[in-house]
């Protein structure tokens, strides 16, 4: 068995590299697991707001231990946090955090779901969420979560019962599994649902709970438990030669972008959930006590489960293939379930197995990544039976267009079979993260298809039906159509296949801001989605705004290839703000998109279409200085947005610190959770102190609390205050200070038109040396004074804030350029 188990941990950890894109291959131990969870009939939902909130030990322990169908709903795709690997943030973000949040389900067994709600960045209490989210479409979100999944067992990640003792999303996701917990089953609500699921009453509700709730270990360990179950989650699994409690952390660790990679755990380890509502377990030791979980919960499947069980008593792991006539027998049984429900998913889950006990190995790859829609493509078929069993492929059909294909090719044993097709695509959607196609607002995202709610990505354009026959036995499986290429310092990759479209735009900057009257080159790249591709570019300005030539001829001979076409703008005389957008014409047909590739080794790449536009603001702004040094923390577009308002950027090797000179820059910013993510920032800050000293400027954006010092000249103590209303009222307290007056005068209108929020993290005592800038805080709340934090130190001046200048300068807020400028250019007061 040890060989098996080697092979496990193998596959495990290919999930965290560019080859967790290939397609999954069954070993023999994991189709005995397969068949192990083919057999309970049991379902769990697990609900929280956020990626990484979940419980990855208890939904590991479910799906592996227990062997239960498990689910994760967040509510949101973490659209609102920050990203520690690259610049993407706010939509494009939540697409990242939605395929590592697939990652982890890969890794711990469960399923992923999700709402249409969107994560608009940190909330204080649910009052505030469910207004901005629109609570009854995401009470509505998770109800057809309850009736389409159809849990026995839910359980909340969070306390309904304490509103405004954590993130508001947070008690709100809890809040709504509660109301939706009784609503399911109500035939009055939501009734435009059952068209497409019926209601559903799960059987219990609970609420995953710990001593972190009750403020301390000894405050649980007093607890009144007699409504508790408890789990020992750190359950050894020796076919995959893993305990739970490393499998959760492998899964958890796929949380990248959140910095969640972390060390695997093993041993006992407990988990505690309390009973909330519906039918207590007869069993405290069994969260399913009392739940039929067996064949026999529905009509004709007691057969089913006859033939089932007998399989798993006695796999043959050697020679799974042996299986197949009673896996055959048993499939044709599940396909005349009158339960459509359970027929769905034991259909799906017996066709995998099927397939594996077979070695049967489909694929179609296209020669190229991509193509568009009104196309032909090439494809390249393999088919193998890798077993001794008599099987024939008989045909092929391409979905959606529904062409079929005769082929009647015998499948010798391991005799690889290779044939080519040319299909024609019809004029399919675009391929792009469907909750994305509509408009959206700060709370809630827009879906046309109600039967798209809660699906995790959106559905492989085109598909390929293979039918074959197994043992005298006709059986069809659906597989998605992949681009597999080779590179040789990274070996074999695969990559989804896209419909995209002929011509794709982008404009270079996403923000333009315009300090002068003068006019400025503004840079269009267009890109070909085809070969032979010819057409016009134009920009469309705003009111009082000029653009020369009005049209420009593009021709691109190759297929991917990009053109840059420059247009030259001129701002209005007066401040003003608005967007730019760019059109390209092909053939008479209008093209308004642009294409952003998002591309880590730890998730599939995405694709995603996004309007080609930019923010364009005339901006009256006055500067000192002109040679910025900038060190990235976890990465944002702050530097970026200073080159748009005429400074030299030179960002900054840590390592190079002190082997450099510095005294050149007329100021040095520290990005993003830099002490948080590069620990050797620590040491190198004595020559960062000695620049300020000597008559320099050093800006630090916030860090999180934890476990971090920043170093600074003087105490800074930080805390988790923030100020998440990006209305909030801001206050002078330091009205005469030079970082408000010189070289612009900022007044209580440079903070209108703030996103998300006015700043994060806040410190929130300091010694003397000090100057707090400006008051704020969110409604009901005492005043913050942290937010920016001016200290004479030496002849130069160390500056701390938490405002969050990497949302706003990308963001093109006239206010926030304004007072960084200041930042930059204050010297003394």
């Amino acid at each position: 068995m040890n060989k098996k188990i080697t092979v496990f941990i193998s596959f495990l950890l290919m999930t965290t590299s560019i080859i967790a894109q290939k397609p999954q291959k069954l070993t023999s131990n994991q189709i005995y697991e397969r068949i192990q969870k083919l057999n309970f009939l049991g379902s769990a939902l697990y609900i929280a707001a956020h990626p990484d909130d979940e419980n990855t030990r208890l939904i590991a322990y479910l799906a592996n231990n227990e062997k239960a169908r498990t689910a994760y709903l967040s509510l949101t795709r973490g659209d609102g946090g920050q990203n520690l690997i690259g610049p993407e943030i706010r939509e494009l973000l939540g697409v990242i955090r939605t395929q590592e949040l697939l990652a982890a389900r890969n890794v711990d067994g469960g399923e992923q779901r999700f709402s249409r709600a969107n994560d608009f960045g940190y909330s204080k209490h649910p009052d505030e969420t469910l207004k901005i989210w629109d609570k009854e479409k995401v009470l509505a979100d998770v109800v057809w979560a309850i009736r389409t999944f159809k849990p026995d067992v839910i359980i909340n990640r969070f306390n309904h019962r304490t509103p405004g003792t954590t993130h508001g999303h947070h008690t709100s996701s809890a809040m709504l599994s509660v109301e939706a917990f009784d609503l399911a089953a109500d035939k009055t609500k939501y009734p435009e649902q059952l068209k497409y699921t019926d209601t559903w009453q799960p059987n219990r509700l609970f609420f995953n709970t710990s001593w972190w709730f009750y403020g301390s270990r000894e405050n649980f360990a007093r607890a009144d438990k007699s409504q508790m179950l408890r789990m020992d989650v750190g359950v050894y699994y020796p076919l995959k030669g893993l305990s739970n409690n490393e499998l959760a952390s492998i899964a958890s660790s796929q949380h990248l972008c959140q910095g969640f990679g972390r060390l695997t755990t093993r041993g006992s380890q407990t988990e505690w959930v309390e009973f909330l509502k519906g039918e207590f377990p007869k069993d405290k030791k069994d969260i399913f006590s009392g739940i039929n979980t067996t064949w026999n919960r529905i009509e004709g499947g007691g057969e089913i489960g006859d033939i089932l069980y007998e399989i798993e008593e006695n796999f043959n792991f050697v020679h799974p293939e042996k299986h197949l006539p009673s896996l055959l027998k048993a499939y044709k049984k599940v396909e005349k379930l009158k339960d459509i429900h359970w027929r769905k998913i034991k259909s799906k889950e017996l066709k995998e197995i099927i397939k594996a006990c077979a070695g049967l190995y489909l694929e179609a790859s296209a020669t190229s990544s991509s193509t568009t829609p009104n196309s032909t493509v090439a494809l390249n078929f393999e088919a193998l039976n890798r077993s001794k069993a008599s099987m024939e492929l008989t045909a092929i059909e391409i979905l959606p267009s529904g062409k079929k294909i005769t082929k009647e090719l015998d499948l010798v044993p391991n005799k690889k079979q290779n044939f080519k097709e040319e299909i024609s695509i019809g004029d399919l959607n675009y391929s792009a993260p469907y909750w994305l196609k509509s408009p959206w607002d700060l709370g809630m995202y827009r879906v046309e298809d109600k039967t798209k709610i809660g699906n995790p990505e959106s559905k492989r354009p085109v598909q390929i039906k293979y039918t074959v026959t197994i043992e005298n036995e006709t059986i069809s499986f659906i597989k998605p159509v992949v681009y597999r290429y080779s590179q040789r310092d990274k070996g074999e990759i695969y990559e989804p296949f896209e419909i995209l479209p002929v011509v794709t735009t982008k404009l270079t900057d996403k923000v333009l801001i315009f300090a002068k009257e003068t006019p400025r080159k503004v840079v269009v790249e267009v890109r070909a989605g085809r070969n032979k591709t010819k057409g016009n570019v134009t920009l469309d300005v705003p009111k009082g705004w000029e653009v020369s030539p009005k049209e420009i001829p593009f021709s691109i001979d190759q297929k991917g290839d990009v053109q840059k076409v420059d247009f030259m703008v001129t701002p209005t005389t007066n401040e003003s703000e608005g967007y730019i957008r760019v059109m390209a014409m092909v053939n008479g047909k209008s093209y308004e998109k642009e294409l952003i590739e998002i591309n880590y080794t730890h998730i599939p790449k995405q694709s995603v279409l996004l309007p080609s536009q930019a923010k364009v603001v005339r901006l009256n702004i006055k500067k000192e200085g002109s040679h910025i040094g900038y060190i990235q923390g976890s990465g944002d577009a702050v530097p970026e947005s200073l080159r748009q308002i005429g400074y030299t950027v030179t960002e900054i090797n840590i390592r190079e610190i002190g082997d450099k000179d510095l005294s050149h820059f007329d100021a040095i910013v520290v990005g993003i959770r830099a002490y948080n993510t590069k620990k050797e920032l620590q040491f190198k800050q004595k020559y960062l102190l000695d620049y300020v000293k000597n008559g320099g400027n050093v800006i630090v954006q916030y860090n999180t609390n934890r476990r971090v010092d920043v170093k600074a000249p003087y105490e800074l103590k930080l805390s988790r205050d923030r100020v998440t209303d990006e209305k909030a009222k801001v206050s002078m307290l330091a009205k005469e200070h030079m970082v408000l007056q010189y070289p612009n005068k900022i007044t209580s209108t440079d903070f209108d038109g703030w996103v998300q929020e006015r700043g994060l993290y806040f410190p929130n005592s300091w010694s003397e040396e000090y100057t707090p800038i400006l008051s704020m805080n969110d409604k009901g709340e005492s005043p913050k004074e942290g937010s920016l934090l001016v200290a004479k130190y030496g002849k130069g001046n160390y500056i701390y804030t938490g405002l969050s200048f990497f949302r706003e300068l990308p963001a093109g807020v006239p206010g926030a350029y304004k007072l960084f400028a200041n930042l930059l250019s204050v010297k003394e007061n």
